[in-house]
């Protein structure tokens, strides 16, 4: 099984910053796209990027394009999510995922592994 490990969220302004990070186990990390997903209690969950197995090619929701930026570093098993000029609409607990061989998707059921979650609340 592959575990993923959320870390970096917390309190930040609106007009803020915050870096999520993503650590992956496993030793084929390499070969899996990642995606970020965001979920709000009553709400559908919410794809917000993704980024090729490779880190060539990536992906944004309309809602946070020109803000956020999902990157990756194959070497230390790692994907990060790069938040600026956050708004209150961004508050949601995020969520990193993987999957194999169809390269980037917004499409939750075909991503294969998740992670726990971690908080990301904006206030203003």
């Amino acid at each position: 099984q592959v575990h993923l490990v959320e870390s970096g969220g917390g309190l930040v302004q609106a007009g803020g910053s915050l870096r999520l990070s993503c650590a992956a186990s496993g030793r084929t990390f390499s070969s899996y796209a990642m995606g970020w997903f965001r979920q709000t209690p009553g709400k559908e969950r919410e794809f917000v990027a993704g980024i090729s197995s490779s880190g060539d090619s990536t992906y944004y929701a309309d809602s946070v394009k020109g803000r956020f930026t999902i990157s990756r570093d194959n070497a230390k098993n790692m994907v990060y999510l790069q938040m600026n000029s956050l708004k209150r609409e961004d508050t949601a607990i995020y969520h990193c995922a993987a999957q194999g061989g169809r390269g980037i998707t917004t499409l939750a059921f075909r991503y294969d592994y998740w992670g726990q979650g971690t908080q990301v609340t904006v206030s203003s």
